[in-house]
């Protein structure tokens, strides 16, 4: 069998933590920044988990992770 090979996309966007979790970046902070309020832009610093939901199909574009 030939290796799996990783979505680099993926790979790109997410990391898996030492717990098993997968950290991926906040959306919403690129642009059209001006309308959004300042609380707003502050709340959206930092990464988050990935949702458990969608924890799965994460994992399986990452095999090796």
């Amino acid at each position: 069998m030939p290796k799996m090979k990783t979505k680099r996309g993926a790979a790109k966007r997410f990391r898996v933590r030492a717990s098993g979790s997968v950290k991926r970046g906040q959306a919403f902070k690129r642009h059209i920044l001006t309308k959004k309020t300042t609380k707003a832009k502050r709340h959206l610093r930092g990464a988050t988990q990935v949702h458990e939901s969608d924890a799965k199909l994460v994992s399986a574009m990452l095999p090796y992770a």
